[in-house]
């Protein structure tokens, strides 16, 4: 005679496993591994501090000025705007590589909420500013550092006729640049 068999639904459902620690014996990674921070290479001690003051923050762009290697190779050039490539973050900060050729301006502008440090590496920039005692003009060449606060209105424009290299540090990390075009109207009609 054939067996009948019951339906899956007509079983009693099995029990489920109860999860058991892996280590029961309670045994941490740090237990079981080691101090991670008794080997040398994994808690490194001679890594330079990150900069966290206005002192620090030149001197990171002073070494970045001094050290050609590093940044020359990644410099371009772009007939239709001015080059621009990260360097380096931190926490709290950016470094940015731009490269200008003659005539090429950022336009009047302010960071937003950062300040920042700059140098020129090579050739010449104009710094253009606004301010309420009214309008001043610097030139910017290699080996001078600028301090920029924050909420500054100015314009950099290579006025030269040779290309300019220049390092901008923001402070924090540049996340708006907003521009003012009517500024560089009033100016235009100052000088005429």
């Amino acid at each position: 005679m054939p067996r009948l068999r019951k339906r899956n639904r007509d079983r009693k459902p099995l029990p489920l496993p109860v999860a058991t620690p892996r280590w029961t014996d309670g045994l941490s990674d740090v237990s079981i591994a080691g101090d991670p921070t008794a080997f040398p290479h994994l808690a490194r001690t001679d890594l330079p501090a990150h900069p966290t003051t206005v002192a620090g923050y030149a001197r990171l762009v002073r070494e970045i000025a001094a050290d050609r290697a590093r940044w020359e190779p990644l410099v371009r050039y772009d007939a239709l705007t001015r080059w621009y490539s990260r360097l380096e973050t931190g926490p709290g900060y950016e470094v940015w590589l731009l490269s200008w050729l003659p005539g090429q301006s950022s336009g009047f502008h302010d960071h937003g909420r950062s300040a920042g440090v700059m140098t020129v590496l090579q050739g010449e920039l104009t710094e253009r500013s606004l301010t309420a005692g009214g309008e001043g003009t610097r030139a910017l060449t290699p080996g001078g550092l600028r301090v920029l606060a924050t909420g500054h209105l100015h314009e950099m424009v290579n006025a030269s006729l040779e290309p300019a290299v220049s390092v901008h540090l923001y402070t924090p990390g540049l996340v708006e640049m907003n521009q003012y075009p009517a500024a560089t109207q009033q100016l235009r009609h100052r000088v005429h």
